[in-house]
């Protein structure tokens, strides 16, 4: 019996070697018995296809031993066929769950993504937020609930990539009449670009902490240690502008008024880029062929040793980035002279283990806020247009999560063939916005109006405050394309 045979058997090619064995095992056992006790090596082959879980029992007891009629002299070898054949149809559901939307200005491709993550066999629960747009594997502004795995890529490249908002309680009019002040903090005190990091080493605890809980982390804790305080390219930001509380807030500390603030967008760097190539990397290698269109959305089972090993090196790469930013906001308010008064942070690009619905789930944010109840976030829109400070609703169909920005709606190639930047730039001098360097494909006109975007979550987050930016660094066009 050849591979062709046992296809129409309905034996699926990642499951022929297997069973081979079952025939040769059976080939041996009708060698060494009568006629009339030699099995029928095609009718228990289909058997065993058709319903593997009665082929899985080791003892072969009651309804199976009776279907299978099979002797201890190839039990070993139908038992392995039954344990390939469940694990091969386990890949993918026939039907992907269910996911609720929030928001219209959507593309079709995303919610292709969206539906494929949808079809992971241990998907529970799933959303898309306003913001969403075409990622690797999950889409950008995707939520993902799985039982039991986590998908490096629907983590992302730049793991736990976060927002920190240092407000300081200096008057705003400063940021026009010393706004040389400003400038030169956000210049000397930022540091932009692919593989780019402080000359000199910036401290931290976080340093100090086991990097050698895997191999990658281990082997880039210089890069890490190098890069400390620093930004990427993409969509990276560090910019000055004004905080706008229009009532008093017990959970942030302030009485309604306006204020200076200093707000930043960067993640893990390289490192945590490195992380998720060399997991998902191993989740890929271990898909079947026949399902290699989920590519990225590969997953390691959280109680594999892969599994294990990417999740100590995400938590510590959570742990890394919020030391990013707050190396970088320690660097910028030493050169301006003040200290903050209050801050808000957050992730986003992580998977967090949570509780919903009575169930514990690895929930994946992949470019999306959390926003448990009463949980502070914020939520930016581009160099021109505000960022809001929110508080999140709890909404169980959100998983407890809202937009992490704008979101674009053309692609970078489409954004540099359509805008100029220096006519943007120009402009933006026009409105008061000062950006001391950017890509061309971070130009306004590239996201979608963060206003509509916040109207359409509103159920999602409350607004607490708004900021409105006045002084922008980005990586430019020569920094080297985007980490995020």
């Amino acid at each position: 019996m050849n591979a062709r045979q046992l296809a129409k058997l309905g034996v699926p090619h990642e499951c022929v070697p297997q069973a081979l064995q079952v025939v040769q095992a059976v080939a041996k056992h009708n060698r060494s018995v009568p006629k009339d006790q030699r099995i029928d090596v095609e009718e228990t082959i289909r058997a065993c296809v058709e319903q593997p879980d009665l082929y899985r029992t080791g003892d072969q007891g009651g309804e199976a031993a009776e279907h299978a009629q099979s002797p201890a002299t190839h039990e070993t070898a139908l038992r392995q066929l039954a344990d390939a054949l469940v694990a091969d149809r386990a890949f993918v559901r026939a039907e992907p769950i269910p996911y609720r939307t929030w928001g219209e200005e959507i593309d079709a491709s995303a919610h292709h993504q969206m539906r494929l993550a949808c079809s992971l066999p241990m998907a529970v629960g799933a959303a898309l937020m306003p913001d969403a747009h075409v990622g690797y594997g999950l889409p950008i502004g995707g939520v993902l609930a799985l039982d039991n795995a986590v998908v490096p890529y629907a983590v992302g490249v730049d793991i736990a990539c976060r927002m920190r908002l240092s407000i300081y309680d200096i008057r705003p009019d400063l940021l026009v009449d010393r706004k040389q002040r400003f400038v030169d903090a956000l210049e000397r005190g930022t540091v932009f670009g692919v593989g780019r990091g402080h000359e000199k080493p910036q401290d931290h605890p976080v340093m100090d902490q086991d990097w050698s809980v895997t191999q990658v982390t281990r082997t880039h804790k210089d890069l890490a240690r190098e890069q400390l305080g620093s930004s990427g390219s993409g969509n990276h930001f560090a910019e000055f502008g004004v905080l706008l509380l229009d009532e008093d807030d017990e959970q942030l500390g302030l009485k309604v008024g306006q204020y200076v603030a200093l707000l930043t967008h960067s993640g893990s760097r390289g490192t945590g880029a490195a992380v998720c190539q060399v997991y998902s990397g191993i989740a890929q290698s271990r898909l079947p062929a026949k399902y290699k269109d989920l590519g990225r959305l590969a997953w390691l089972e959280m109680d594999s040793e892969a599994g294990q090993e990417y999740w100590a090196a995400m938590s510590l790469m959570g742990e890394y980035a919020a030391a990013n930013h707050e190396v970088l906001h320690r660097n910028v308010f030493k050169l301006l002279g003040e200290r903050p008064v209050a801050f808000v942070e957050n992730h986003h690009n992580f998977a967090w283990k949570e509780t919903h619905e009575g169930r514990t789930v690895i929930v994946h944010r992949k470019g999306a806020t959390p926003a448990a109840e009463g949980v502070l976030g914020v939520i930016p829109g581009s160099m021109a247009d505000p960022a809001f400070v929110v508080r999140g609703r709890g909404v169980a169909a959100s998983l407890h999560s809202a937009s992490h920005g704008a979101g674009r709606k053309m692609s970078r190639k489409q954004a540099k063939d359509r805008f100029s930047w220096h006519a943007t730039k120009a402009n933006l001098e026009k409105q008061g916005i000062t950006v001391l360097s950017a890509a061309a494909d971070e130009v306004p006109g590239v996201y979608k109006d963060i206003n509509e975007v916040m109207a359409s979550q509103a159920d999602l987050v409350e607004k607490v405050a708004r900021f409105e930016p006045r002084i922008v660094r980005m990586a430019g066009d020569r920094d080297g394309p985007p980490e995020d």
